[in-house]
Order: structure tokens, then sequence, then C-alpha cells
């Protein structure tokens, strides 16, 4: 269970002690950092003869034709009932889909929403999308709502102690530029869910999903590989 604040009152005064994202059970967020610097990290939605990979298990038979090693796979931003990516897509330094600032229904459009992306110097960054500039130097971006965290805070319309629980997942920027995945394994709502990032030093996070997330990481042992998605994330290396 999630754990806030504990007091401890003494004769001498009142002790408070914060308990930040480490004290949230094991068993509740699957947790995958990536150096950026150091690691293969990009997006991926189609293979090279243009084929959708759609299922995280299609993604690693196509990676073992290629003689890459899978670390890590999760389901990236939100798509359309074509599969095609929803709001901005880059892959390479290419759009393949435009920024989206419609205003609308549903968890993509609750302001403000937010782009994820990865720069040619291998640089990670989160904004919403009010503030994103495509200034060419882009090589993977996807776009996704809403923001968990921004700038420190989480989002204004989330409520503590919410009903509304869903499998989710996301990605945010640790404070020393790493990049931070998670999974929740079981139905959280979306307070606790941006409280997490906020608890591991995110000061900007964005959601990329629910319900339908799924994550590979056969190094925690945790192994989804269904699924019918748009865009992946995906940690490969050469074997």
């Amino acid at each position: 269970m999630r754990l806030k604040v504990v007091l401890f009152s003494f004769i001498i005064g009142l002790t408070v002690v914060f308990i930040g994202a480490e004290q949230y059970s094991d068993d509740l967020f699957l947790t995958y950092k990536v150096d950026i610097k150091k690691q293969n990290l990009r997006l991926f939605w189609k293979d090279d003869k243009g084929n959708r990979f759609g299922s995280i298990e299609n993604f690693k038979l196509w990676s073992s034709e290629k003689n890459l090693k899978v670390d890590f796979v999760m389901n990236a931003g939100m798509y359309k009932t074509d599969r095609s990516p929803q709001g901005l897509y880059i892959e390479k330094q290419k759009v393949l889909s435009p920024l989206d600032t419609a205003a609308a229904e549903g968890n993509f459009y609750l302001k403000p929403n937010g782009v994820f992306f990865i720069t040619t110097k291998k640089t990670a960054l989160i904004c919403t999308t009010e503030r994103f500039k495509n200034n060419k130097e882009i090589e993977f971006a996807t776009q996704s709502g809403p923001m968990l965290v921004i700038d420190g805070q989480i989002h204004s319309a989330f409520k503590e102690g919410s009903k509304n629980l869903n499998i989710r997942n996301g990605v945010g920027i640790l404070p020393n530029g790493n990049i931070v995945f998670v999974l929740s394994k079981k139905e959280v709502n979306f307070y606790d869910f941006a409280n997490y990032f906020k608890g591991l030093g995110c000061k900007n996070a964005l959601y990329l999903d629910g319900f339908v997330s799924r994550a590979y990481l056969p190094s925690q042992k945790w192994i989804q590989t269904d699924g019918d998605f748009g865009a992946l994330f995906a940690v490969t290396k050469n074997k």
C-alpha cells in the first residue's frame, strides 16, 4: 500500500517523516530505468517492409531475425482505431503523424497533455503539448495524455482517493536525465500513479495508456508479449 506521511508525536515536539516512492509495494509497480546515453532506446511502429508490429511477440520475432537481443518493450503513446499513432509521432527524425492540439473528450485530451521525445544528441525530455517545438533535432517522439507530473506538480485534475482504477503505464524523466518507464501491476487511480513518478523525483511525467498496457522485461521476470498496439518503446542491443 502507498504510504505518504507518518507522524510521530513526542513530548518535545512533532516529528514529520516523508516516505518516498521506494516505500510503495514492489508488487504494485513494474519500474525500468534507461540511461539514454548508454542504452539503445527507440520507438518502433512498422518494420522495414511497412508492416505494423502490433504485438510485443511480433516485435520479438522481428528482432530475432535482425540478430537483436530485446531487453525491454512497452506500448508507447495512444493510437487510433487503425492503430496509427494518435497525435505527434516522429521516427528517425521523420514526422509520421502531426501534433494534435485539438480539444476533445478522453484521456488523450485531458489538458495539459504532452510529448515525450529523444533528441539527436541523446537527451530525453517531456513537455506539455503547448511548449513543444520541433527544432529538427528530434529523433523520436510520441504524444499522449494527460501529463502526470508537470514541473514537479501532479496534474490538477487528479483526485486523491479516486475510484477511477485501471492498469496504467507511463514514462518520466529522472533528476539525472535518465528515463523511467512504469507499469502498474494492479489497478490504480491517476493520482497514485502520478504520485509514484513524483516520488521518484520526476519533474515531468507522461501517461501512455491504460487497460491495454503491456510490458516485456525478462530481467524482472515480467513477460507479456500479447497486445495489438500502435507504436512500441524498446531497448535492444546486438547479440
